[in-house]
């Protein structure tokens, strides 16, 4: 990752007599203050962006430091209680206006949200984590610098799994049982927002929770070239598992992710883990 902040201040003088040349006194009020910027690698590698997108094939994207503008969206209750506290930082630090957040790739979203961290707080993520093997507490810390994107899906991998890639951005599946021909796209942090909204309805209202069923039917674009919601609808929710097993697997494998697996070895009872570091509240609410 590098940063344009020499572009943006100039370049050094060519001469050695205007290094020493007088500057002439300046008001204060001609005094400007440029935030650092810096540029983040995006795991999608700007593929599965429609042409129109800014983001269209760009494997980087700009984005400025935090400063206390942005550690005010973190302490905002109010944002913090409406869900939206991440996506109103990722909006602000996002240096090309034209680009949503709510059109951000999930696994792009997380690579500036990483990013963003990083420049804040400094890359020693730490947080405290259960065995899960004795459920004892331990403080564990994880090195965003070692952070890593996953391999882009080669056409060999897509052909042997049986996953077939359209020119929109999209994947092409046939069910194991079923035989249906499922065509599915990639989520977006508007998916996501949408999806964690239904959920915590449903919490409320005291409702079963449809993660599961919610997912799929937002990740399948059509079956057998219909892409009415209902019918998807109804298909999802008749799905046999070995039918819903494939589908997930289909997504993971061709889903652009981040890395953050890290060795656990619990200090009480000694079990070893390789895990996924988590993403915790002390991830942008550190424990000072």
């Amino acid at each position: 990752m590098s940063n344009r902040n020499e572009e943006r201040l100039g370049a050094p003088p060519d001469h050695e007599e205007e290094l020493y040349e007088e500057e002439p006194q300046r008001d204060s009020s001609e005094l400007s203050f440029v935030v650092p910027t810096d540029f983040v690698t995006l795991p999608s590698r700007g593929v599965f962006y429609p042409p129109s997108h800014p983001l269209h094939n760009q494997k980087t994207i700009e984005i400025k430091y935090m400063t206390a503008k942005e550690e005010d969206i973190l302490t905002s209750r109010t944002l913090v209680e409406k869900g939206i506290v991440l996506d109103r930082l990722v909006q602000n630090i996002v240096v090309n206006r034209k680009i949503k957040v709510e059109d951000l790739l999930v696994s792009d979203k997380s690579a500036i949200l990483i990013n963003a961290r990083k420049n804040g707080y400094g890359a020693d993520y730490s947080t405290t984590l259960e065995c899960m093997e004795c459920s004892a507490p331990a403080t564990s810390v994880y090195d965003l610098d070692e952070v890593s994107i996953k391999e882009e899906i080669t056409v060999d991998v897509l052909q042997n799994k049986n996953i077939t890639p359209t020119d929109r951005g999209t994947f092409l599946i046939t069910t194991p049982v079923s035989g249906v021909e499922v065509e599915i796209r990639l989520l977006t942090g508007r998916d996501e927002h949408n999806m964690m909204k239904r959920s915590e309805s449903n919490r409320k209202k005291g409702s079963e929770d449809h993660f599961i069923t919610d997912q799929l039917r937002t990740m399948v674009v059509s079956i057998n070239e219909h892409n009415d919601k209902n019918l998807i609808k109804q298909f999802v929710e008749s799905l046999t598992l070995r039918d819903t097993k494939a589908l997930r697997e289909a997504y993971e494998t061709v889903a652009p992710d981040i890395n953050m697996r890290k060795e656990f070895v619990c200090s009480n009872c000694g079990y070893e883990d390789d895990i996924n570091f988590p993403v915790t509240t002390d991830f942008f609410w550190p424990q000072q």
